[in-house]
């Protein structure tokens, strides 16, 4: 599984752990929702405030 993560366009490195952790609840998370197939391929977020 591959994340990346980018903060105002900014990409930040992250190292193996942060990335389990992070797309891990994402992932949990958004399968977890009805009507998501467990044969997605791409999950995007766009977080802003």
């Amino acid at each position: 599984m591959g994340m990346k993560l980018r903060v105002d366009g900014k990409e930040i490195p992250l190292n193996e752990f942060v990335e389990k952790i992070i797309s891990g609840s994402v992932v949990g998370a958004v399968t977890s929702l009805k009507g998501i197939k467990e044969d997605w391929k791409k999950i995007e977020m766009e977080i802003s405030k």
